[in-house]
């Protein structure tokens, strides 16, 4: 892999967790946007939440590129058996950060990308997150025969608690990718945002299955579903996304 795709080629970060070691490429500008989807019942409280995941990158550098990402638009529906239906509308916070493409692939050691973001509480009051974090993740990529691929992402991020203390959480996730032709690719994936104590809002771990199809060398249509794997991540989600390269 390099470290970015040719000028005319779109390699995008979604719909995937574990982001792409790649960046856009310099003077290159990058949108990959989505409608998002997500619903649990937990002891008979159902919860609805509608966003609009969005991802803009710029290329700095060959190596280098600049990020600014939110989930948007936020609709948010809680109800409980027999009682009334609890509707919240805003806007998400949004985190500015950089991608840094640290080496290319070279025999069986993989491409490797890092990236650093700082969380802003700059989101509508019933979204936004209690103080500024952050967060750092590595990612690694491998291509494995027969048009398969592997990816691992372990990161931290630092995070403040509903009374507003610091704490520091872990980050995983691991998939493995598909190309089934040279316009769709598929992949499965096991990712955790949010590894913590219980104390600290507990772990979230899900299982995606999702394609990705090439419209055109530029654009890119896609979609993922997820399936949560303990009480604390939602019980599904599913997103569908957009992205073009300029």
């Amino acid at each position: 892999m390099t470290a970015c795709a040719a000028d005319d080629e779109i390699a995008t970060d979604r719909p995937d967790f574990v982001e792409s070691s790649n960046v856009v490429g310099k003077g290159r500008f990058q949108i990959e946007t989505s409608i998002a989807g997500e619903r649990s019942n937990n002891d008979g409280v159902r919860a609805r939440l509608l966003s609009t995941p969005t991802l803009l990158r710029i290329g700095v550098s060959d190596t280098l590129e600049l990020r600014v990402e939110t989930d948007g638009r936020l609709q948010s529906r809680v109800s409980v058996d027999g009682g009334p239906t609890f509707k919240t509308n805003g806007y998400a916070d949004t985190a500015v950060g950089i991608k840094w493409h640290a080496r290319d692939a070279v025999g069986s050691a993989p491409s490797i990308g890092v990236l650093a973001h700082l969380d802003l509480d700059s989101g509508s009051s019933p979204f936004r997150a209690n103080g500024q974090g952050g967060s750092l993740r590595v990612v690694g990529e491998w291509d494995l025969p027969d048009g398969f691929s592997l990816g691992v992402m372990p990161g931290l991020s630092w995070q403040r608690d509903d009374n507003g203390a610091r704490y520091t959480a872990g980050i995983f996730g691991v998939v493995l990718g598909k190309e089934i032709s040279a316009e769709l690719r598929g992949f499965v994936e096991l990712s955790a945002p949010h590894i913590a104590k219980s104390g600290r809002g507990g772990s979230e771990a899900t299982i995606d299955v999702g394609l990705a199809w090439l419209l055109a060398p530029t654009v890119q249509l896609d979609t993922a579903f997820s399936g949560g794997l303990n009480r604390q991540t939602a019980d599904q989600a599913l997103t569908v996304g957009l992205s073009v390269k300029f």
